[in-house]
């Protein structure tokens, strides 16, 4: 029996030591972590959010809204459906892929960040063509988040560049760049005129949320291996120049979306993980963790996290929900009374009256 215990101990010590993982973990140093302090406060006021089942339909990702008022959502099985001011529910489209960030240009297409087939464009009669599926005669792996500027100009986010969506899953591909932190994300522009496509960011960890800043001079995104939020300039001397918004998040931060009144609604789609953290610098240990059955492995908590910051990166919101009544929130768009809230994995969309968050101002 010894003799089997001392095999089997081997066998396990030299697996967890040497079986092959698909990740390369590179060392850095996490921030340490203030959980829920300061500007971030816990709180219960997101546990107010009221639940539009999708009978079936599994991740409403994110949300764009149209001229009538209709808002839209990217759903897991490639559905692009939208929801009427009446609370009605239509089905519109499928992509064939995995549809993610959404935005309507000027002339009233939906833009898409596909993450199986690159950046789309969808006319309003639901005729899908492709804008962009590859750059520099790479395939674009991991499309995840767009948004318009006013000179037509669109800017998306190519999450990873190792770990294809397709491949492994948008979810398992997201955990395997965040713990290799190898710098694999990177924001694209693309000019509709020219047709001319250009990296202007490069050497994120997980490139998510996309946002033209308020005055168009630069492109926000969220860093989410970084627990962060970057901005790139767009013209001039700031061209290519990428610097901090805000950092040291205590979750890991999804979409981003511009509104009307000076702020970014930014979903936090779940706290940050302390083993990672712990062992952040050490990255033979983080090859280890991808050894281990996919339930050992840190996931994603389902916990309600919603941010609104200025350009400054003040936060301006802090709304959460711990219970979990909406969980893993990916981002908040803004529509007349009400904030429409999405999500990785719910099967509902999440409604909050927006006018109650003016009570939970907090600078």
């Amino acid at each position: 029996m010894r003799a089997l215990l001392a095999t089997t101990g081997v066998v396990l010590i030299g697996y967890l030591s040497l079986w092959p993982v698909d990740v390369d973990p590179v060392a850095w140093q996490a921030p340490k972590n203030q959980n829920y302090s300061g500007a971030f406060t816990e709180n219960d006021q997101l546990s107010q959010i009221q639940r539009i089942e999708l009978k079936g339909d599994i991740g409403p990702e994110d949300l764009a809204k149209d001229a009538k008022g209709n808002v839209y959502f990217s759903l897991l099985n490639g559905d692009i459906k939208f929801i009427d001011s009446s609370g009605n529910i239509h089905s519109w489209v499928n992509t064939g892929g995995r549809p993610l960030g959404i935005e309507f240009d000027q002339r009233g297409n939906l833009l898409v960040a596909d993450a199986f087939k690159g950046l789309l464009s969808i006319s309003a009669t639901g005729n899908v063509t492709t804008l962009v599926d590859q750059i520099d005669g790479k395939i674009i792996n991991y499309a995840d988040d767009v948004d318009i500027a006013s000179n037509g100009i669109i800017y998306f986010s190519d999450a990873s560049s190792k770990f294809p969506a397709k491949q492994y899953g948008t979810y398992e591909a997201s955990l395997l760049d965040i713990n290799e932190h190898g710098g694999h994300g990177r924001i694209i522009e693309y000019n509709p005129i020219s047709k001319t496509t250009t990296v202007i960011a490069h050497g994120i960890n997980f490139a998510n949320g996309v946002a033209v800043s308020h005055d168009e001079q630069f492109v926000l995104f969220n860093e989410t291996g970084s627990y962060r939020v970057m901005r790139v300039g767009l013209y001039g001397d700031n061209r290519g120049k990428v610097d901090v918004v805000i950092d040291n998040l205590p979750g890991f931060p999804d979409n981003i979306a511009r509104t009307n009144n000076g702020l970014y609604w930014l979903g936090l789609v779940s706290p940050r993980n302390s083993i990672l953290d712990a062992l952040s610098n050490s990255p033979k240990l983080r090859e280890v963790i991808e050894r281990l059955p996919a339930f050992l492995r840190p996931q994603a908590e389902h916990f309600g996290h919603l941010v609104a910051i200025n350009d400054r990166g003040d936060v301006v919101f802090n709304l959460q929900d711990p219970r979990g009544i909406y969980g893993q929130t990916t981002g908040a768009l803004s529509v007349a009374d009400k904030l429409y809230v999405s999500s990785l994995h719910e099967t509902a969309l999440g409604i909050i009256d927006n006018i109650n968050t003016q009570k939970h101002f907090n600078y």
